[in-house]
């Protein structure tokens, strides 16, 4: 007898249908076919045994499994409760009338029970799409592929309620989400705040022109001084994920396996934090089987890279390409994947190898060549990608001690989100273009283009001090973004001035102060 159930693989981003097809001849053996690896041959030990802990018997006869299409590899445990439904109905064990409505995900235990796996919620999107009524899940899993609307979402305890449902015999109610509500109350349920940040008010502003436009951001500093603790709040202010946002991170983080139990939309940008022995493969992604990297992970997010300059300096240089493009493509010799990578570019670093240069309480012990070949460690084409470099001098303890509480991030969130709102507007026509950082040399010559007076003080300020060429572009596009926050139409003298401060480690003299 020949029975077909349905599952789903994902590659990349990418889902497939998987059609499980399952023969069974007078015979003693098992035959699975379709690309399948490791995790997935061994589902026939898995599927023997939760069938035989559950009052069934694995049957003795010639099995023959297929998934198909038959030249997709196919990768993990989720097959499982496919193949063990589909031999069930193959036997005779179990009606399959069913079977074809409804897409099957799950991990066997051995004593039946359905564990959780990766991947539900992008192969719930697919199930909709494939007109399928419904799709069967782990019930750890079923908060997030009920994120999925107009799909009835069943989460089951173990294969004996996923047998007892398919035969009619029970009927269970499916599980609902209100996906709206659910997304909302919790957007700006933040626990930390720049409220909690006192002083540094003008690293606290270099943050809030990074957030409304989009900057990456660089801040140099001596150890101690805020540079972390400032950088993790940035998500606080920025603008909240639209709800195809939001949908399109969970997809990712569901993939990578990163979503915890229960767990439904993800309702803030992410913040990824890599640690600086991070090898390429984890930072990009791609390995054997192939996965998100962290630069994925930051999706629609902020990626922090705190002690820059000890990063592996080749696992550093493959981010040029991402940050300039947004997407990775990984190429390996059996499979090719896209991922989306557009994220806001946060790092962090001491000045000098000693981390005391300019430090008004310690004694630098650097020369200015050992100042200078700390800083080549960072390459200058990755340092081209940086729009805002920022420096932070330690708060002396009178200071801390006397300093109010600062602005809170929901007052300073409205005004990024104000000067987002420009920006969409601004850009509505351009594809691929939603912020002032990701703006072309046209682009910027036609919005961003200053005024006479302001054109002469930015070139007098790039011959005094000394800028770089790669200044020019990243200084205009600062100050549109200024000039956005404070509602300005021109990009006017004060908000070039202010974005040529934040230029600092583009002047020439600057380890020789």
């Amino acid at each position: 007898m020949l029975v077909k159930t349905f599952c789903a693989a994902v590659n990349g981003m990418e889902v497939t249908t998987v059609t499980v097809e399952v023969s069974i001849t007078r015979g003693v053996l098992f035959h699975l076919t379709g690309l399948a690896d490791a995790a997935v041959k061994e589902s026939h030990d898995r599927i023997a045994a939760a069938l035989l802990n559950t009052g069934y018997k694995f049957p003795v006869a010639d099995i023959t499994a297929n998934l198909a299409p038959a030249d997709l590899k196919k990768e993990g445990s989720s097959f499982d409760l496919p193949l063990a439904i589909a031999i069930l109905a193959a036997n005779d064990k179990m009606s399959n009338d069913r079977l074809k409505a409804f897409m099957l995900v799950g991990e066997l235990s051995l004593d039946g029970t359905l564990q959780p796996v990766k991947g539900v919620l992008p192969i719930a999107i697919k199930a909709r799409a494939d007109k399928f009524q419904g799709i069967i899940v782990p019930k750890a899993n079923e908060h997030e592929a009920a994120v999925v609307d107009k799909l009835e979402v069943y989460g089951m305890e173990n294969i004996l309620q996923v047998i007892d449902f398919l035969n009619g015999t029970t009927n269970p109610e499916p599980c609902y989400v209100d996906t709206r509500k659910e997304f909302y109350e919790h957007q700006y349920a933040f626990d930390l705040d720049f409220a909690d940040v006192r002083g540094q008010e003008n690293v606290k502003r270099a943050l809030e022109v990074a957030a409304a436009g989009g900057h990456n951001l660089i801040m140099v500093g001596p150890p101690g001084s805020g540079k972390s603790m400032m950088a993790k709040r940035l998500p606080s202010i920025l603008p909240p994920l639209s709800l195809a946002e939001s949908l399109e991170t969970t997809q990712i983080h569901s993939i990578a396996g990163k979503l915890g139990r229960d767990a439904g939309l993800i309702t803030q940008r992410p913040f990824r934090s890599p640690h600086h022995t991070i090898s390429e493969v984890a930072l990009v992604g791609g390995g054997a089987n192939p996965m998100p990297g962290e630069i994925t992970l930051a999706h629609n997010g902020v990626l922090f890279c705190d002690e820059l300059p000890e990063f592996n300096k080749h696992t550093l240089e493959v981010l040029r390409q991402p940050l300039e493009d947004r997407h990775i493509t990984i190429s390996r010799a059996k499979y090719t994947v896209t991922y989306p990578c557009s994220f806001m570019f946060v790092a962090s670093m001491n000045p000098c190898p000693c981390g005391y240069f300019a430090d008004p309480t310690h004694h630098c012990v650097c020369t200015p060549g050992q100042i200078q070949k700390y800083l080549a460690k960072i390459s200058g084409p990755l340092m081209d990608r940086i729009d805002i470099q920022c420096e932070i001098a330690p708060l002396p303890f009178k200071d801390i001690s006397q300093a109010a509480a600062g602005e809170s991030s929901a007052v300073i969130r409205e005004r990024v989100i104000r000067a987002r709102a420009i920006q969409t507007e601004r850009f509505r026509e351009y594809r691929n273009v939603h912020c002032n950082a990701q703006m072309s040399e046209r682009l910027i010559h036609t919005f961003a283009e200053p005024d006479k007076a302001s054109m002469e003080l930015l070139r007098n300020a790039m011959e005094r001090l000394k800028l770089s060429a790669r200044a020019y572009n990243r200084i205009l596009k600062v100050a549109r973004s200024i000039a956005d926050l404070e509602g300005s139409e021109a990009v006017l003298s004060q908000h070039i001035a202010e974005a040529i401060g934040y230029r600092n480690l583009d002047r020439s003299d600057w380890a020789e102060r």
